[in-house]
C-alpha cells in the first residue's frame, strides 16, 4: 500500500442493534479493523454523510427497512447528490423480494446481500468485502 492509499472507512446504516452488532462481530472476527461508523437509519446516515462526519475513502452498508429514511429513500438522496452520486453502497437486508432487489440495483448499488446470512455465513461476505477495497482504487475525494 502506498503513503496516499487511505484506510476504507465502513459506513453502516442499519437501525436494528443486534444486526448491528453482528456486523461488527463478524469483521472483527476476520481481524478487519478497518473503523466503522453507524447511523441508525436513513436520515442519520444523510446528515452523518453531509456533515462530514464519515472520512473518504468510504464504503456503505445499508439496510433497506429502517424507521425516518428508508434504504430507497437514502439511496434516491445520495444518487441526486453530485457529491455522494457515486458512492460505493452494498444492501444489507432481511428482504429476498425480487422488486426490492431489482430496484435496488437500479439505484446503482455494488451488491445485495440478504441478512439471513449473517453468521458464519456472513463471514464469505465480509471476505468479498475486504477482497473488494484491498484490490479497488478510490478516487482521492
Amino acid at each position: 500500500m502506498s503513503e496516499k492509499t487511505k484506510e476504507v472507512t465502513l459506513f453502516l446504516i442499519e437501525d436494528d442493534d443486534i444486526d448491528a452488532m453482528s456486523i461488527t462481530r463478524a469483521f472483527k472476527k476476520m481481524c478487519i479493523g478497518n473503523e466503522i461508523i453507524r447511523a441508525t437509519d436513513g436520515l442519520e446516515g444523510l446528515e452523518m454523510l453531509r456533515s462530514g462526519a464519515v472520512p473518504s475513502p468510504y464504503i456503505i452498508l445499508l439496510d433497506l427497512q429502517m424507521p425516518r429514511l428508508n434504504g430507497f429513500e437514502f439511496l434516491d438522496e445520495i444518487r441526486q447528490d453530485p457529491k455522494f452520486a457515486k458512492s460505493i453502497v452494498f444492501v444489507l437486508t432481511t428482504s429476498k423480494s425480487d422488486e426490492d432487489m431489482t430496484a435496488s440495483y437500479k439505484k446503482n448499488i455494488a451488491g445485495y446481500f440478504v441478512k439471513e446470512q449473517v453468521g458464519e455465513g456472513f463471514l464469505d461476505i465480509v471476505k468479498m468485502l475486504k477482497g473488494y477495497w484491498k484490490i479497488v482504487h478510490f478516487p482521492e475525494s
